[in-house]
């Protein structure tokens, strides 16, 4: 996320076996997100083991959670699955378009023809993304320079 975004870092993390976690946000959302399909590729291998698993730990500054092991997922990734897991899944959609493209809020508005408060309010999940916009982004991924 650009440093326009609103900054979102982990306050508190629980992991629950045998792929779950339990984290609380530092803007207050609470979710449980299960990290079943993550742990599938072969970088989380370690965390297969429910022992090592239970041992996450939140990052220094709560941009991340990581495990004595040696894996760590961002912040970004968690807040994601965050999204997601609230029924949020049209503001996690948008701004993985955002991200996937490395598009700033302004960058965001002049690609869909928005005003940069409103890129803000759907990339913060302060409003719905209606569908309307989000397929525009599909739009912009075919032609963006038009």
């Amino acid at each position: 996320m650009s440093t326009e975004d609103r900054l979102r870092t982990i306050a508190s993390v629980k992991a629950k076996a045998p792929s779950h976690l339990v984290l609380k946000w530092s803007n207050g959302t609470q979710a449980e997100i299960d990290l079943t399909e993550i742990l599938r590729d072969k970088q989380f291998r370690k965390l297969r083991d429910r022992q090592e698993f239970a041992r996450a730990r939140l990052g220094e500054w709560g941009h991340s959670v990581e495990w004595p092991s040696g894996p760590e997922l961002s912040a970004e990734t968690l807040w994601l699955e965050t999204l997601s897991a609230t029924g949020h899944r049209d503001t996690s959609a948008f701004l993985e378009w955002r991200l996937r493209h490395g598009l700033s809020l302004t960058k965001a508005a002049e690609a869909l023809g928005l005003s940069r408060r409103m890129v803000a309010y759907y990339s913060n999940g302060d409003k719905p993304v209606p569908r309307a916009i989000l397929l525009a982004c599909k739009g912009w991924e075919v032609s963006p320079a038009a």
